[in-house]
């Protein structure tokens, strides 16, 4: 089995965008402000859009199952307040939810958090047990900087964050730290904000002891790990400066990687950098980076070619596409294997 491990709803029906900004209007003139029964979707039109979008590339590319979320640069935490966030929280994940419930050999739900800037993250909570008690979640996305690239919350590692991770370790859920869009004009959203997250948020566990209060909690980091991989001599190093045990027993139990890195050279130095145990397949097909490579004349999202192309054996193959998946997502694991898979 073949496991993507990030997936997002990039392709719900047109209505779903054109609530959103009516929600937007709505915060400067709250005459605007539409109702979350106003939004009507067919299951007839959300078929149509996973059937002739992410289903048919699954198929074509030879992907079993995808782990789906809500649209990462819709999240956008900074607009609005706490209660336009949970709002629209609510709407997309229950979204993701019937789409899980329409192709459920294929997508298994994640979380968006309700977050806000200024907002304390314990008012996240009953969306999330909602979604992983009523709707069968594996994962959250959790969003390091709900200011929209202006980095105002505290890091990771404080105990700002400490309610929602202790709803992960409760639920035995993993968090995909995933940033939204980028209000910042330094940070383009997908070609810096993300990468700079991916490396930020790192950084802020290796610097921290958080693992040593939560030893079971988990967190992926998407993108390949942003810098990570290409410089972890220097992240090796930071961490013997600073009296940290080695990397390989101060987060690897708890830190894995994806590998939404779209060229060969990159997979491969993802591959020999990174221990096995700690990559997952993921593709973010129909994301950031929807073009053909001239060089290739193939999709840059196509990520299972590359991990076909590296120089490693089967059994890692296997360990990155389904069973580090399965280990890392417990959830999925026991609703696979109640399906017999």
């Amino acid at each position: 089995m073949i496991i993507d491990i990030h997936g997002h709803y990039t392709t719900a029906p047109k209505a779903l965008e054109i609530w959103r900004n009516r929600q937007i209007a709505g915060i400067t003139n709250p005459a605007e402000m539409p109702k979350a029964s106003e939004l009507r979707i067919s299951d007839d039109e959300l078929r149509e859009s996973i059937e002739s979008n992410q289903l048919r590339l699954m198929r074509e590319r030879g992907l079993d199952l995808t782990i789906f979320s809500p649209r990462a640069s819709f999240m956008a935490h900074h607009i609005g307040d706490f209660q336009v966030s949970s709002t629209w929280a609510a709407i997309c994940n229950e979204l993701c939810y019937r789409v899980s419930r329409l192709f459920p050999d294929h997508f298994a739900p994640a979380a968006m958090l309700p977050q806000s800037p200024d907002a304390d993250p314990a008012t996240c909570i009953p969306e999330l047990v909602k979604c992983v008690e009523e709707y069968g979640n594996v994962a959250i996305n959790l969003n390091p900087d709900p200011s929209g690239g202006h980095w105002k919350s505290p890091p990771l590692s404080d105990r700002h964050w400490y309610p929602i991770y202790e709803k992960m370790v409760e639920h035995d859920i993993p968090a995909m730290i995933h940033v939204s869009t980028s209000c910042n004009p330094c940070f383009h959203t997908t070609g810096a904000h993300y990468l700079n997250a991916d490396t930020t948020a790192f950084m802020q566990c290796l610097t921290s002891d958080l693992f040593k209060d939560f030893p079971t909690l988990r967190f992926i980091i998407p993108h390949g790990g942003g810098a990570v991989p290409y410089h972890w001599g220097r992240f090796r190093g930071l961490a013997q400066e600073m009296k940290k045990p080695l990397l390989k027993d101060h987060l690897l139990n708890n830190v894995f990687f994806d590998t939404c890195v779209y060229h060969q050279p990159g997979i491969d130095l993802l591959t020999r950098v990174i221990p096995v145990d700690n990559i997952l397949f993921a593709s973010e097909m129909i994301g950031a980076v929807r073009g053909i490579d001239p060089e290739t004349g193939h999709h840059y999202d196509d990520t299972k070619r590359y991990i076909e192309a590296a120089r490693i054996d089967p059994e890692h193959r296997h360990r990155i596409y389904e069973a580090n998946a399965r280990h890392v997502y417990p959830r999925l694991d026991a609703a696979l294997k109640a399906k017999g898979r």
